[in-house]
């Protein structure tokens, strides 16, 4: 994804954890929020104003990171 500008920086809470949300504003007007979940593991989402893009993420960061434990469950299960 090219780079942009950082326009708003922000955190979600989830679980009882924070997670920091950057949202940037491309060349072209379009936004993209991120989330560095640790690692090389990052949450994307693009949209077209910052409050859509705001609005998505706090959306799907409480679906990827009970995925991401989920995987992790089983994966100790599987290996212990």
């Amino acid at each position: 994804m090219r780079s942009g500008k950082l326009v708003h920086e922000t955190h979600v809470k989830v679980d009882g954890e924070s997670f920091q949300v950057l949202v940037f504003c491309r060349d072209d007007g379009r936004h993209f929020a991120k989330t560095h979940l640790g690692g090389e593991d990052i949450i994307i989402n693009d949209g077209v104003t910052l409050e859509d893009v705001l609005h998505v993420h706090e959306q799907v960061l409480p679906l990827a990171i009970s995925t991401r434990k989920i995987r992790q469950q089983i994966k100790e299960e599987a290996y212990p």
